[in-house]
């Protein structure tokens, strides 16, 4: 059985900072220019998340804490294209669709759109960067993070505590910049990791799912809550619903939404991911760097009728286990 993801993660995300020198994608690098196809830049801005997990335990594994980090000279362009085809309150329905592109792409840039390419953001070193507020085995000092190929990384023999912040417990990032990024400082404060209690979701048509959860003992004015329901990803994702919301403890995803996600099909181990999210920003140059502190956590919800199975043993004589991780 896949293994359900738990975690408790601060992410730190950089963007919108516009960079000089962002160029199109080398038409000659990838099959020649054609009239029918547009060849653009990266989107101009720098993108980027350092990203703090602390990976809560399991039966077989202790909780622990990591650090890796990224700043790049635009977003990572993506091959899939969502759109919301439906909206109920704090949720919407999106569905996926694929572009295609005449000549393809090459391996630059991806098909964005109908003939639209859009390169590969390529990775930018923003000097050294130091988190402050992480606790670790050796104290609470200033952690400065390892720059590998324009990853970062805790360094060889750190170790942070589990968990390595309390909620409200103040969080710093400062990068001292360089190249086309300046130097620049982000405050945040931690957040307490996000239980959910509602268990046993079960997501059937024409019901609505009341998803529950404790909410924080702190102000959660500058918190959000999301939620991603994907009942079909083991099946190659036919549709989701996305939910951004208050952190007051509760959502209802409305049984129209819900309706529609299962009429476009289910895979097995279908999963519900919550996340709670505290975003600050600062102005950096032309644009803005965000400090997004997040706990998230996956949990399996059962669909009526589904059976989710990794061999044909999991079955139990109710057909064989399928390509999509269900038995018929």
């Amino acid at each position: 059985m896949p293994r359900i993801k738990s975690t408790h993660t601060i992410k730190i995300s950089v963007f919108s900072l516009l960079v000089a020198g962002c160029g199109p994608v080398n038409a000659s690098a990838d099959g020649g220019a054609d009239a029918a196809r547009t060849d653009g830049a990266s989107s101009g801005a720098v993108s980027g998340t350092f990203k703090v997990q602390v990976v809560l335990p399991t039966m077989t594994t202790a909780g622990n804490t990591t650090v890796v980090g990224r700043v790049q000279d635009g977003a990572t362009p993506s091959q899939i294209v969502w759109t919301a085809s439906m909206q109920s309150g704090d949720c919407r329905l999106m569905t996926p669709s694929i572009p295609s592109c005449t000549p393809a792409c090459g391996s630059s840039a991806a098909c964005v759109a109908e003939n639209t390419c859009q390169r590969y953001a390529t990775g930018l070193p923003a000097g050294a960067a130091t988190i402050n507020g992480l606790r670790g085995t050796a104290g609470a000092s200033p952690i400065t993070l390892t720059n590998v190929a324009n990853n970062y990384q805790l360094p060889a023999g750190t170790t942070l505590m589990y968990p390595a912040f309390a909620e409200g417990e103040a969080l710093t990032i400062q990068a001292a910049g360089e190249g086309a990024i300046p130097a620049f400082t982000l405050t945040n404060a931690g957040i307490a990791p996000i239980n959910v209690t509602s268990t046993n979701l079960m997501v059937a048509a024409s019901t609505a799912v009341n998803l529950t959860w404790t909410a924080p003992t702190a102000s959660a004015a500058e918190q959000r809550v999301k939620v991603k329901l994907d009942i079909s990803h083991h099946g190659g994702t036919r549709g989701m619903i996305t939910c951004e919301t208050d952190d007051d403890g509760s959502l209802e995803i409305a049984a129209p939404l819900v309706t529609a996600l299962v009429s476009l099909g289910v895979a097995g181990f279908p999963s519900i991911v919550v996340s709670r999210e505290r975003t600050t920003s600062t102005a950096v140059g032309s644009g803005s760097v965000n400090f997004v502190v997040t706990s998230d956590i996956e949990q399996y919800v059962t669909v009526p009728g589904v059976r989710s199975c990794t061999g044909d043993e999991d079955c139990m004589g109710m057909g064989t286990c399928q390509d999509d991780l269900t038995c018929r």
